[in-house]
């Protein structure tokens, strides 16, 4: 699989797949390393990307998104694997969200409050929904599905998000309690009861 496919899969799958050994090694490649520096992302555009992924995946009783640091992922991706117009519309996309809530509120999406900033995620989640199902009910040919979703922004977020924290170390072992290198194999061995379905 190369950086351009998965690019393809994070922005138009439909959920997340079967991580593959191949898929798994190709996000972990896009895991930010220890002292990353961002790229693509200003310190505002990585702050409001920062608040918006922490609203998708909060922490609970596991770090949640910012945490494990989706930001930078994201950045990672928008750097090395996008095309100069994907980055673009991601990147207008963004700034949308802050014209948005100056509209609504008065103020950049980073200075809203917390539920503020939740009514603007509901709302972009309810047209990207809307979108979903005006191209079902079109019957579009899959690639054309692709393409429309593909320009998304806030799709594209979602999904980065999603990727990003579930190929993480913490979001792989802790959230879906699955090895990232498997272990050894030890037939007729009880199944642990975290394990079963």
């Amino acid at each position: 699989m190369q950086r351009r496919d998965l690019l393809k899969l994070l922005t138009a799958g439909a959920a997340l797949p079967a991580f593959s050994p191949d898929l798994l090694a190709l996000m972990q490649e896009a895991q930010p390393s220890s002292g990353y520096v961002l790229q693509t992302l200003n310190p505002h555009q990585n702050a409001t990307v920062t608040s918006m992924v922490d609203l998708i995946i909060p922490a609970t009783e596991t770090p949640g998104a910012k945490a494990v640091r989706v930001n930078e992922f994201i950045d990672v991706v928008l750097t090395g694997w996008a095309e100069p117009d994907e980055r673009t519309r991601f990147l207008a996309g963004l700034d949308k969200v802050d014209k948005r809530t100056s509209v609504l509120f008065g103020k950049d999406f980073i200075a809203c409050s917390v539920p503020q900033q939740e009514e603007v995620l509901r709302g972009l989640d309810q047209e990207y929904a809307m979108e979903r199902e005006e191209l079902v009910k079109r019957r579009l040919p899959r690639t054309e599905h692709y393409t429309q979703l593909h320009t998304g922004f806030f799709g594209m977020l979602k999904r980065m998000t999603l990727y990003g924290y579930y190929t993480s170390e913490v979001g792989f072992k802790q959230e879906l309690r699955e090895e990232i290198i498997p272990g050894f194999f030890h037939g007729c061995t009880p199944v642990p009861a975290d394990k079963k379905a």
